[in-house]
């Protein structure tokens, strides 16, 4: 599998999906998916990602709709986040990855929520890869809270702009992404960065996030590196070479 290094994304945003299918078709528990994704998944994908020289990387591990999940999932899901910053995040830390923070933190429990904010602070000068962790993140909420800041603020809407719309985001420093992954086979973004996500790539991967390896994440930057990225621009010449090559004869021989 070859992989070209001039025509990386920046910035790859994954939907961590089936966890708990996961831990289903492996007979165990409902957290053991989420447990399994945060100790051998997760490290993996980030180490890949500082190999290729990707320098951002999203995750998406708790949505707002989670919070509908009964309680003892809940309790289970917090145990593990609370594991991953005693263990998992400090090994990021010790390699001087930037840990950022997506969506309203403040709703978890407050030694949680107290250890996010300090390990984002301790990292925001690290420069070798920027991995943001969405948790309690919808995406519709974090475009409500953006305008509730700007009504605060006292923005003009004669000077509003896409820009100015943009800094008021929990991306906000930080580029769209090129590339949405999403695991577990359903194909829909369920409200994952829409307005940073309308010019992303999207691949849709059938494995659940726990078997979500290494040479998963290089297939979808392969199918990445495949695509036809315009923007809406593009001459009418470049569809002329596109049908050219689509009507030309194929020789095997």
């Amino acid at each position: 599998m070859t992989i070209d290094s001039t025509n990386l994304p920046k910035h790859v945003g994954i939907i961590m999906d089936g966890n708990r299918r996961w831990a289903v078709n492996h007979g165990l528990g409902p957290v053991d998916g989420h447990r399994q994704a945060a100790k051998k998944t997760i490290l993996p994908i980030v180490e890949e990602a500082v190999k290729l020289g990707i320098p951002y990387l999203t995750f998406w591990a708790f949505s707002t709709e989670n919070k509908k999940r009964d309680t003892a999932e809940l309790k289970g899901l917090f145990l593990i986040f609370r594991d991953a910053l005693r263990d998992g995040l400090k090994t990021l830390e010790k390699r001087k990855i930037k840990i950022n923070i997506l969506g309203d933190i403040n709703w978890f429990p407050k030694d949680i929520a107290y250890a996010v904010k300090a390990l984002a602070r301790r990292t925001i000068k690290n420069k070798t890869l920027t991995v943001s962790f969405a948790l309690n993140y919808g995406g519709r909420e974090e475009i409500l809270r953006a305008i509730k800041k700007i009504i605060q603020k006292g923005e003009k809407v004669k000077d509003l702009t896409e820009e100015k719309f943009a800094s008021y985001l929990d991306t906000v420093g930080i580029p769209d992404p090129d590339l949405i992954i999403r695991t577990g086979g359903d194909q829909r973004l369920s409200g994952f960065l829409p307005w940073q996500g309308v010019y992303a790539e999207l691949y849709f991967a059938k494995v659940f996030f726990p078997d979500f390896s290494p040479l998963e994440f290089k297939k979808a930057l392969v199918d990445f590196q495949a695509r036809k990225r315009r923007f809406g621009g593009g001459t009418f010449t470049d569809y002329q070479k596109i049908k050219k090559v689509q009507t030309s004869p194929v020789s095997f021989g």
